[in-house]
């Protein structure tokens, strides 16, 4: 019997795999990869020398607030102005875009077929970067990798928990997070031993182990489902999960007949008005703000302006700074199984409340080293709460959110539910990174982070009413729960797995 479960854990893993490889190679590689590329370029001896002003469009460029200030006053260059203020790089706008274009291509075409068409995107960008031998060529390929990074975000969270058992779930989803943290600090290790064009190359060889992969890998039973494919949706429901776990999948196929049934008295645009549709979204995007006002967020672009406002003048903020990152690392491991033994509710509040906690202290400590009321100077203190903050949200708070998206949006909607949600992420991050220089210099450091603070609390508020126990649920049961409202009970997954699902809570009744 456990021979014949770690079969299915065992292709489940497989299928995993595929998209973790493609998100090392499209998402991790490729946000690293100008790390590695600028050097070389603007390096003696390079093939395609570039300036300063061409390389600040292949890779995300760290602006002061004086740079800010005349490059917006500039009406000549006013549109590229606009284009950094959204972005930072060429490569961020096709990013955005990429995240709206890919549902369509996931409801109509399938998760599968998506899935190849972006791990073929991705690596024709790396043939071009091999083979380029012109800048307009190294732009074209960063345009690519933003758009397949913008497409993988929604698509990664989709298939896999299309594909996962409630029960390896999480694990799994947590996993496909942490390929992406592994791709960045692969691609720079490469980077600082071989060429650019080498290291694009070993970063295209994920895409064709992706690729490989998923062409062996079944188009998900959700998809299926909803496509009125219910015969190729058994099978590859039997090839994914087991025997034991079929009740769901029948209770699926018999929720998708009805509510199809139910949709062709109605139009269609009503069906965004139901709660199942619209409370995930809000959920989703008060997660995602949250995450977006935390330390986390100012450690990508300030590390080094933060880190000497909040440590002596003799600290080493760049050791510090790398001892953050690979901190960061270690702590994405542990949350693989943290997220896979711990209720999602119980893991996100506890690191929750103690990011809210050790911001708040940062404040605290920084407003009373800018009023000289310390009697003393050190780089402990902030060193330990800015590390516990890293900890906590690396095992916690970041991890989860790919996690609970992949687990909330109801089937009908979850092409492009996600996409919708992370607009909110791309509004929040954009508007922490803009404004936090000109806050620091109204309210200074500490001020503005307590008022982060704030808005964290405010966020996990929303999160405390909308966010049910998904540990262990299938997806059915979530949608379920949103449709109707009301609170899951602890054991009520156990319960109504066994139940039909016209029972108690009829699918008739939850469209009614």
């Amino acid at each position: 019997m456990y021979a014949h479960l770690h079969l299915y854990v065992f292709i489940q893993c497989f299928v995993t795999s595929s998209v973790c490889c493609s998100v090392i190679s499209s998402c991790g590689c490729g946000m690293g990869f100008p790390a590695v590329l600028l050097p070389q370029l603007q390096g003696p001896g390079s093939s395609i020398p570039i300036t300063q002003d061409q390389a600040s469009w292949i890779g995300k460029r760290r602006y002061t607030r004086c740079e800010f200030r005349d490059f917006f006053y500039s009406t000549i260059h006013l549109f590229l102005y606009l284009l950094f203020l959204l972005t930072g790089s060429v490569e961020m706008l096709p990013m955005f875009l990429g995240n709206f274009v890919v549902p369509a291509a996931m409801a109509r075409a399938g998760r599968r077929a998506a899935h190849l068409a972006v791990i073929i995107v991705t690596l024709i960008s790396w043939a071009i970067f091999i083979l380029a031998t012109s800048y307009e060529a190294m732009l074209v390929a960063r345009i690519l990798q933003g758009a397949v990074s913008g497409m993988m975000m929604p698509l990664r969270s989709v298939l896999v928990s299309e594909c996962s058992s409630p029960l390896y779930r999480g694990a799994f989803l947590t996993t496909v997070s942490l390929a992406q943290i592994m791709g960045i600090m692969l691609v720079h290790l490469i980077g600082t031993l071989l060429s650019y064009q080498m290291t694009a190359l070993v970063s295209m060889s994920f895409s064709i182990i992706a690729l490989i992969m998923t062409v062996c890998s079944p188009e998900t039973p959700s998809w299926l489902a909803t496509r009125g494919r219910h015969d190729e949706c058994r099978k590859n429901f039997m090839w994914l999960r087991s025997q034991e776990e079929l009740q769901e999948l029948e209770n699926m196929i018999l929720a998708t007949k009805l509510h199809e049934s139910n949709e062709n008295h109605q139009l269609k645009i009503f069906a965004f008005a139901k709660r199942e549709f619209y409370k995930p979204i809000l959920l989703m995007s008060a997660l995602f703000s949250m995450v977006s006002f935390t330390i986390g967020t100012l450690m990508v672009v300030y590390p080094i302006p933060l880190l000497n406002v909040l440590m002596s003048s003799d600290a080493n903020t760049s050791a510090w700074m790398v001892a953050l990152d690979v901190q960061s690392i270690m702590s994405s491991i542990v949350a693989v199984y943290a997220v896979h033994k711990i209720k999602r509710r119980t893991l996100l509040f506890i690191t929750g409340a103690l990011c809210v906690g050790t911001q708040t202290a940062i404040a605290a400590y920084a407003f009373a080293k800018a009023k000289d009321y310390l009697p003393f100077d050190t780089i402990w203190i902030p060193g330990t709460l800015v590390s516990t903050q890293m900890i906590c949200l690396y095992i916690g708070v970041i991890p989860l959110g790919p996690v609970i998206a992949g687990e909330v949006f109801p089937l009908r909607f979850r092409s492009y539910s996600e996409s919708i949600s992370l607009l909110s992420l791309f509004v929040t991050v954009f508007g922490v990174l803009k404004t936090f220089p000109d806050l620091c210099s109204a309210v200074g450091v500490h001020g503005t982070l307590a008022l982060y603070c704030i808005v964290i609390v405010a966020c996990m508020a929303v999160v405390g009413m909308l966010l049910p126990e998904t540990s262990g649920r299938t997806l059915q049961q979530i949608e379920e729960h949103f449709r109707e409202g009301g609170r899951l009970l602890p054991n009520e997954a156990d319960i109504k797995e066994n139940e039909p699902l016209n029972r108690s809570q009829s699918p008739v009744k939850q469209s009614a």
